[in-house]
């Protein structure tokens, strides 16, 4: 069974795990837009990881939900199935093109958000799944920019 202060670390680390791998992906692009976008990208993860780090500080309070003490990992699992939630795995050297790098962004961006949307419904402090939300819509616009390269490139 997880704690909210277990999902909580997971989010971190997922926002983590993001900006990481934007930043090391930075060093295989040449194209000035996208390499510009992806520092962008880095920056917002940062700043998702800080503010879920931030809330870890109520999550005392938060962990006395009881329907949050029934996330445990066979529901996690169900939601999310065995995604690891890491772009660590994306070889850089064995993509072909940028638009199938930008592909994998856009699949760990809405992995991402499918994270949040479970995580949302075990919240109770409405303030919080606000500020989710907040963050679900930023990684929507994160798809967006990404899809938009995507036609560009295409063109």
């Amino acid at each position: 069974m997880f704690s909210f202060s277990e999902v909580i670390d997971m989010a971190i680390q997922l926002e983590k795990n993001g900006e990481q791998v934007y930043l090391a992906a930075l060093d295989h692009i040449d194209d000035a837009g996208l390499k510009q976008l992806l520092k962008w990208m880095a920056e917002e993860e940062r700043h998702h990881a800080k503010w879920f780090a931030d809330l870890k500080g109520a999550v005392g309070i938060l962990d006395e939900n009881e329907s949050i003490k029934e996330m445990n990992d066979a529901l996690v699992r169900d939601y999310l199935g065995d995604q690891a939630f890491s772009l660590k795995e994306v070889d850089f050297s064995r993509v072909k093109d940028t638009n199938e790098l930008i592909r994998i962004f856009i699949e760990f961006e809405k992995d991402t958000i499918l994270f949040y949307d479970i995580l949302i419904s075990f919240v109770p402090d409405e303030s919080t799944k606000e500020k989710i939300r907040h963050i679900i819509t930023e990684e929507e616009a994160h798809v967006e920019k990404f899809k938009e390269l995507i036609n560009t490139e295409e063109k």
